[in-house]
């Protein structure tokens, strides 16, 4: 398949367009060597040339960027590649997603947080399926469920919490959820040992058809005492957790 966007012949103009700006001026017309071009002026002209790149350009460019990325891009990092600000950066996520809903795109723009992602859109999998093998998706146990579950409400969390509210050792569940990608390591806890910080991860949101851990129910207070009890159930009949 061929993936050529026609959209980065006019980005490589302007980034050529940058280069001559930023040479311009170092030699005279009788090729004398002149002194360089203040810093901040260029930077300036650069940001004022890149701020009239028509919008149809950078919706062109985002969605060839996050096509060839595959995965979630922030905000932050988009905005530096098209070199435009935050704020304009969200109004031309805004166009894509537009462009995108439309019946002849057969994409979806996805927000996870400060984050965007190109997907299929759900309702075209049968025609995805006839030529690829449907995806596997993870298995999660019930052992697996309930230890995600503390993590997603409980986050950033320690192996050790996690343990305390279950009644038992979590080190495989952990493990097997840091395989599927959806928990991650997140940092350290400033205490004595510095234990390891657990966190859910973006996969861990598109799986549940969420846009930000905010969106996550309310815990009841009464499963953490069903999650001891199953725990302790586990050990009881022998299970392998």
């Amino acid at each position: 398949m061929d993936h050529t966007d026609n959209s980065t012949k006019p980005m490589e103009e302007y980034a050529q367009e940058d280069l001559s700006a930023n040479t311009e001026g170092t030699l005279s017309e009788a090729g004398e060597e002149t002194l360089p071009l203040n810093t901040d002026e260029t930077a300036s002209a650069a940001e004022q040339e890149e701020g009239d790149v028509p919008d149809d350009i950078l919706v062109a460019a985002m969605e060839a960027i996050l096509f060839a990325m595959g995965e979630a891009v922030s905000l932050d990092l988009l905005a530096q590649a098209l070199r435009i600000s935050v704020e304009r950066t969200e109004t031309i996520a805004g166009l894509l997603a537009a462009r995108c809903a439309g019946p002849a795109s057969g994409l979806v723009l996805n927000r996870y947080e400060d984050a965007i992602q190109l997907s299929t859109k759900p309702e075209l999998l049968e025609y995805l399926i006839r030529i690829a093998s449907q995806p596997k998706k993870p298995r999660l146990t019930p052992t697996l469920m309930e230890t995600l579950s503390i993590i997603a409400f409980k986050q950033p969390v320690t192996r050790m919490e996690v343990e305390n509210i279950r009644g038992v050792n979590s080190d495989f569940a952990i493990n097997r959820l840091v395989s599927f990608d959806l928990v991650e390591e997140v940092g350290r806890k400033e205490v004595p040992g510095r234990p390891l910080l657990f966190g859910t991860t973006q996969q861990f949101l598109r799986s549940f058809g969420l846009s930000s851990v905010d969106q996550l129910p309310e815990p009841e207070a009464s499963r953490i005492e069903e999650f001891r009890e199953e725990a302790e159930e586990e050990v009881s009949t022998g299970l392998n957790v």
